[in-house]
């Protein structure tokens, strides 16, 4: 858990994780783009919830995320927010993968003994 803790830290101090910040704050000092945020997480939010329940999505649901989206991706800071939070989902990914490689060795192993 002390590892744990520890690499918290580092990622709090890596350029990713601050740029992000930075992107977020600026997004937060702007009552139209924060509000244009939320309703695009919202409904986004709310369209996988009724997906995962076995829900029907409807035609007008569809239509008014792709409308959400279309108007988030013209304002520019929801835009640098976007691309700082897919450049931290890239290091975490990677960071998932180093953590997670003793399991696949291990699970690799039991595949290629047959056990």
């Amino acid at each position: 858990m002390e590892a744990a803790m520890y690499f918290e830290k580092v990622f709090r101090e890596c350029n990713e994780y601050k740029n992000l910040q930075r992107v977020s704050k600026e997004l937060n000092k702007d009552p139209q783009a924060k509000q244009l945020f939320n309703q695009v997480s919202l409904l986004n939010s709310q369209l996988q919830q009724k997906q995962m329940m076995g829900q029907e999505i409807r035609e007008q649901e569809v239509a008014a995320i792709q409308n959400l989206e279309a108007a988030a991706q013209q304002n520019e800071k929801i835009k640098r927010l976007m691309e700082a939070d897919y450049k931290v989902n890239l290091l975490m990914a990677e960071l998932n993968k180093i953590i997670s490689k003793p399991l696949d060795e291990l699970y690799g192993q039991i595949v290629e003994t047959g056990v």
